[in-house]
């Protein structure tokens, strides 16, 4: 088992060396849960699993209530389906705020103040209404809770780890509670079982270290919770490191891929290597301050960056930055991938 060899078992469990996902509420299913504080690119995360489909078809499913947009974990947004959100929160939501405590302390807010937002947004909010987050900072800071600097973004921040607020399009708030009336309900066992199943199929493979970064779970949860899974899952041993994913899970066949910057296939594990030199890391994430760049994947191995370099209305020029230069049939193959991220745009694409 070589790291080409996990990379490459990572790009078919993740749906996108075959992608075959019939809806985005599958692709979205299928994975647990996407990355997606870049909600353009989290658009085509999930565009690229599903053949077909478009700009339009992913943003139905989030205005329709099937893929919500929340902070399960990590502190940082995800798209989920709609009905796995509670129960991700019931495991992850408390260990978040905990972990947020010091910096929401040092901006000023106390409980006091998450108790009178609430109170302020599910007034503004309640009856099936929906609101901006500029509509829902003005609200707060007329109810004497002032929004600025970080204020008013921890605030709606911890109002979505608790199950208040939740996001149904790339600015539309409403109460998760109306958005969401039946969610399922898992025991926190069967959650933590559910969580680590799930995880593990579509990244796979993974080690129990992946999982705890990834779902903000305890290393002893993460393990317990592969532990129950294991009937249902295959294991690796690589290095004398435990690694899980899907059963008969076959390796990439050789390709080339286009992926955006906060796609799973980076942001899904805590050790990278497999896919990234670590001397690339920072090519990937300049200055190391959290962005991740769009990445070209060839063969399972990340070999540069990609991003848009001209827009007009009738056409969109990318510019690539590869790590070592690209041979003739490389380009082709970059030249046929964004040919359908233009379609997927439903607009002309070139390169530069």
């Amino acid at each position: 088992m070589t790291e080409g060899r996990l990379a490459s078992l990572r790009l078919s469990a993740l749906g996108i060396a075959r992608a075959h996902a019939p809806n985005p509420l599958a692709a979205v299913h299928g994975l647990l849960a996407m990355q997606a504080q870049d909600y353009a690119g989290a658009l085509w995360s999930v565009g690229l699993r599903v053949p077909g489909s478009t700009v339009t078809t992913v943003e139905e499913a989030l205005a329709s209530g099937q893929i919500v947009r929340s902070w399960p974990m990590r502190g940082t947004l995800h798209l989920v389906a709609a009905d796995d959100l509670g129960w991700m929160l019931g495991l992850t939501g408390q260990r978040m705020v905990r972990a947020a405590e010091g910096r929401r302390r040092s901006l000023g807010l106390g409980a006091a103040d998450f108790v009178r937002a609430e109170e302020l947004l599910r007034a503004e909010l309640s009856g099936g209404r929906t609101a901006s987050r500029a509509e829902l900072f003005a609200a707060l800071d007329a109810g004497g809770i002032s929004p600025a600097g970080q204020r008013g973004v921890h605030t709606l921040g911890q109002l979505a780890q608790t199950g208040v607020l939740v996001q149904s399009t790339k600015d539309n708030w409403r109460l998760l509670e109306e958005w969401v009336p039946q969610p399922r309900r898992l025991e926190p066992d069967e959650a933590l079982r559910e969580f680590a199943l799930r995880y593990a199929l579509g990244h796979g493979p993974v080690t129990a270290r992946d999982f705890a970064w990834w779902s903000s779970l305890t290393l002893t949860d993460a393990r317990a919770g592969l532990a129950a899974a294991a009937d249902e899952l295959a294991t690796l041993s690589v290095d004398d490191e435990t690694y899980y994913l899907r059963p008969g899970l076959e390796p990439a066949p050789p390709a080339l891929h286009l992926l955006p910057g906060f796609d799973e296939f980076v942001l899904g594990y805590t050790d990278r290597t497999a896919q990234l030199p670590k001397e690339q890391f920072l090519t990937i994430v300049p200055g190391g301050n959290g962005v991740f760049l769009p990445t070209i994947v060839v063969d399972g191995q990340i070999v540069g960056t990609w991003k848009r370099a001209k827009s007009t209305s009738k056409r969109i020029t990318f510019a690539l930055s590869p790590f070592a230069a690209l041979t003739a049939p490389t380009l082709r193959a970059v030249e046929t991938r964004l040919t359908a991220y233009g379609e997927f745009l439903g607009t002309e694409v070139a390169l530069a």
